[in-house]
């Protein structure tokens, strides 16, 4: 039973580390899947994780927080979009653009505000979002065994973000298989032109596109302050908005993969935090470093073609100019 729980504590973490991965994720797929690259996925998370942090604790409310996490990152959005779409600047150097701009400008405020090194105040639990637990959690746990402790440590227990999360990977399939617009944002990503010559504006479809990967982001952002943590911390997105690329790239620009590469990749995380000090058999301490590189070695052997192929929408990276 011992091993049922560490097992399923370790699963219940993994679930916990993916989830702004898989709201990454899918941010990023809406966004390359039009055609826009979108490296800005870090500065939009950490912008809007910023932004979550200060107006919950301003105001009281994790709601309040969320609202401003989305609105603050469909802004940054609608930033790469201009530099993007309608100026037809480079998309990379775009998006790198506002990840120094979310670097430097939540330091900057942050200390100015609070003066605490570019940190923000603590959250209380009301101004946060919490632990749920589903109804009957504790009794199952305690009385049936293994898929009573399952549904306890695996199922119950995580913040509503958490299963909003997954609520997001399932719509994102929806709308990108399933719907008219999903079905004109995917060839906008592939052939521009025949979009633009069944009288459709290429230039709307990525702006709708990129605000709808903005919001996934804030969620994400918001996620890491006001649910994961109790606080803003600079730099505290750590590179989860390349990993969410990753998982983009591993997925092959689908949901549902990029959701189990997600899940892949939190696993690593959790794993990186229960290994620090454990010696093994014949090997001794291995490195926590070593797992958070798995997510981009993987990446590279996929891109290299030992796993199959990953291949990109065709028109992503190239700005759109309408034939005259």
């Amino acid at each position: 039973m011992e091993m049922f729980d560490q097992l399923f504590s370790l699963l219940g973490a993994t679930i916990r580390m993916a989830t702004p991965l898989i709201f990454a994720a899918m941010a990023g797929i809406f966004s390359e899947r039009s055609g826009i690259i979108d490296i800005s996925l870090e500065g939009k998370m950490l912008m809007s994780a910023f932004a979550a942090a200060v107006v919950s604790y301003e105001t009281g409310s994790p709601i309040f927080g969320l609202g401003a996490a989305l609105f603050i990152s469909m802004m940054l959005s609608l930033l790469h979009g201009y530099a993007s779409i309608t100026q037809k600047g480079n998309q990379t150097i775009s998006g790198l653009a506002v990840n120094f701009l979310a670097s430097g400008l939540t330091v900057t405020l942050g200390h100015a505000w609070y003066s605490q090194g570019g940190l923000t105040p603590a959250l209380k639990n009301e101004q946060r979002f919490t632990a749920i637990d589903l109804p009957g959690a504790e009794w199952m746990g305690e009385n049936i065994p293994v898929l009573g402790s399952f549904y306890e440590r695996v199922l119950s227990g995580h913040n509503i973000l958490v299963y909003l999360a997954f609520v997001a990977a399932a719509v994102s399939f929806w709308v990108l298989f399933r719907s008219r617009f999903g079905l004109r944002l995917r060839a906008t990503g592939e052939e521009p032109n025949a979009v633009d010559s069944a009288g459709i504006s290429v230039a709307w479809v990525r702006y709708r596109a990129i605000l709808i990967a903005g919001s996934l982001a804030g969620f994400a952002g918001a996620y890491l302050s006001i649910a994961q943590n109790a606080s803003f911390i600079r730099e505290m997105t750590s590179g989860r908005g390349y990993i969410a690329l990753a998982a983009v790239i591993f997925g092959k620009w689908h949901p549902r993969g990029a959701l189990l590469a997600c899940l892949l990749f939190g696993f690593l995380q959790a794993l990186e935090t229960r290994m620090q000090n454990v010696e093994l058999p014949l090997v001794g301490e291995l490195p926590t470093q070593l797992f958070s590189a798995i997510p981009y070695i993987i990446t590279v052997v996929l891109l290299a073609g030992f796993i199959g192929k990953a291949i990109a929408p065709k028109a992503i990276g190239r700005p759109y100019v309408k034939e005259r």
